[in-house]
């Protein structure tokens, strides 16, 4: 199956400066792929050139086949920027006609409505937006065309828990129905939640890809939590935290640790043992990049 994305010697240069260098990347149809890195690091630009929106120095992007910004490739996707203004004195309604306009198979406007919970805006003037529903209307806008790909930077900023989950579930029936996310954010637990698979780059380059699950295992360590009135001597253990009568334990070889504590005879309970987070794995892996948050 030819990937949702493809890119071969992506480069992009501002004079001395080399915002994106020699990238190489696959992301396939179905997948909801995470482009993460610290600030600074390329991220937008690499959007930027996937997107058509400006030229690369060097190499080339497809889009389901066709070079960035044309045609074809422009109806094939959607995109939420990190920051959206939108005409201060339309409606929500003119706003998502408006765009809707120029797709050919386009979502009808009462089905966004209806998805991303704009019933209270439609016929509000989006001056009078707060960031929250601005960040919906934006949101609707990325599905609005029917794109097979949804670029999403920062999409969860403004909202509220409960708008969080409502948006993540929607995203996650795009990609159950065959299509493709790619995600920028700084929020590394909506990432593992979402995200099969993940690329980390820093001053323009690949510094680390693979699926979350693979890069949370290089870490090797998990954290064994249970409540217990008194600890008795464990090993192999990195890290013991202790509040209130509930341990966490940081080991290599959490199955070792838990026999002991076992053969102990220590009156534990509540045992739950927890592999590295992928901000952990990532801070491990990459201590060199900054954070990535």
């Amino acid at each position: 199956m030819e990937p949702a994305i493809r890119a071969r010697g992506l480069t992009k240069s501002y004079g001395a400066l080399c915002a994106v260098s020699g990238l190489d990347l696959d992301i396939g149809q179905g997948e909801a792929f995470g482009l993460l890195g610290p600030n600074g690091a390329g991220k937008s630009t690499t959007i930027n050139l996937m997107l058509g929106l400006i030229r690369p120095s060097a190499g080339s992007v497809d889009i389901l086949g066709y070079p960035a910004g044309a045609n074809a490739a422009r109806q094939a996707v959607g995109y939420v920027a990190q920051d959206s203004d939108f005409p201060l004195n339309l409606t929500a309604r003119e706003i998502l006609n408006l765009v809707t306009s120029h797709y050919r198979d386009p979502v009808p406007g009462a089905e966004l409505v209806d998805d991303f919970e704009l019933q209270a805006l439609v016929d509000r003037q989006a001056g009078g937006f707060s960031g929250g529903e601005r960040r919906r209307l934006a949101l609707a806008l990325a599905f609005a065309g029917r794109g097979r790909i949804v670029f999403l930077d920062e999409p969860t900023t403004g909202l509220d828990g409960a708008a969080r989950r409502r948006f993540w579930n929607r995203a996650k029936a795009h990609v159950q129905d065959g299509g493709t996310l790619v995600i920028t954010t700084h929020q590394l637990n909506e990432i593992e939640d979402v995200a099969k698979r993940i690329c980390v780059i820093d001053h323009g380059e690949i510094r680390l890809e693979g699926t979350v699950e693979y890069i949370r295992r290089q870490l090797g360590r998990k954290t064994i939590r249970f409540a217990c009135d008194g600890l008795p001597d464990l090993s192999p253990v990195s890290a013991v935290h202790e509040s209130d009568g509930i341990y966490q334990i940081v080991s290599a070889d959490a199955d070792e640790v838990v026999r002991q504590l076992v053969a102990s005879g220590a009156a534990f309970r509540d045992l739950e043992i927890v592999g590295a987070s992928l901000e952990e794995a990532i801070e491990s892996l990459m201590p060199e990049a900054g954070e990535i948050r």
